[in-house]
């Protein structure tokens, strides 16, 4: 009789919990609290899931490189989604204000203060966003360009593929695997290895007692077979040029050989030419001179249409 008679009066006391003001409070504000955080939750991660299925959308294309309007759709659906984001926690903040009983309107001088003290030391934030801004509208680079950026404070560039751009940061890696966090507001340059097209250029020095005649043709030779060789046929946007005698030292004579290729493949045909060259010339009976063949790659940023 007694567990019955307590059992009854704890039932009793439930029901008056939940018609209480505390319970009612719960099943109305607080049940709308918590959906409202789990639906926002949801939406967050709906939003970066579009976003990385159309970064992945854009890799699974057939395309040796990615176009520039890919990069940039890249880059824009990410920002699209950090800022719906934002702007998605704000209004969540705004209704869970409301629902708690905070008045909107008394926050207004308080939040205006507090602005203006974190405006003044939030101005690298605002350097940052207006710079991100304007590196995607200009399209400066986007995701998977080879860049060299030039960051303030430091004696080196950061040289690496951009995996990432956000309003605030970019992100590279490097050829050692490392990742660059570079906040946009220490950029002050910017150099895209790999936008529109690219310059492979193969310094060769040859003996000063060399026929030149004979080499140039060698080196010729070596132009038109790159463009049917199977590694190159890819990468080449035209037949590689030879420019000539570049300098002359005491000891040797340079000359030099350029080869207009796809963005960011210059350093693989910078390689695949110089073992060609020197092949060439070994079995032509050309030494070689004691410094060995140096490749550098540079790029130019026109527009491979009007070349």
């Amino acid at each position: 009789m007694n567990s019955i008679t307590t059992t009854y009066l704890a039932a009793v006391n439930w029901q008056d919990f939940w018609t209480g003001q505390l319970g009612e409070w719960l099943r109305t504000k607080g049940l709308h609290i918590v959906l409202v955080i789990a639906a926002a939750l949801l939406a967050t991660r709906l939003f970066r899931w579009i976003a990385g299925k159309i970064a992945r959308r854009l890799d699974s294309g057939e395309e040796l490189v990615r176009s520039e309007g890919a990069k940039h759709r890249a880059a824009v659906a990410s920002v699209i989604s950090s800022v719906l984001i934002a702007v998605l926690y704000v209004l969540v903040a705004v209704d869970l204000f409301d629902q708690l009983g905070l008045p909107i309107g008394s926050l207004v001088a308080p939040a205006a203060v507090l602005g203006a003290a974190l405006g003044f030391g939030a101005q690298r934030i605002v350097q940052d966003l207006l710079s991100g801004f304007f590196i995607i509208t200009e399209k400066q680079y986007g995701f998977g360009d080879l860049v060299a950026l030039t960051v303030t404070g430091s004696s080196t560039e950061a040289q690496g593929t951009v995996e990432d751009v956000t309003l605030r940061v970019t992100k590279l890696r490097t050829s050692d695997g490392e990742v660059f966090t570079i906040p946009n507001g220490q950029i002050v340059k910017a150099l895209n290895l790999s936008k529109d097209w690219a310059r492979a250029v193969v310094d060769i020095p040859v003996p000063t007692s060399a026929d030149l005649n004979k080499v140039n043709d060698v080196l010729h030779d070596v132009a038109s077979a790159a463009t049917t060789d199977a590694r190159l046929d890819q990468l080449l946007l035209d037949e590689p040029s030879l420019m000539g005698v570049e300098s002359i030292k005491l000891d040797t004579v340079n000359l030099r050989m350029v080869a207009r290729t796809l963005p960011g493949k210059q350093f693989e045909v910078g390689r695949v030419l110089r073992a060609m060259v020197l092949r060439s010339l070994r079995q032509a009976g050309i030494a070689s001179p004691t410094k060995p063949t140096t490749v550098e790659a540079i790029t130019h940023s026109g527009s491979s249409e009007g070349v």
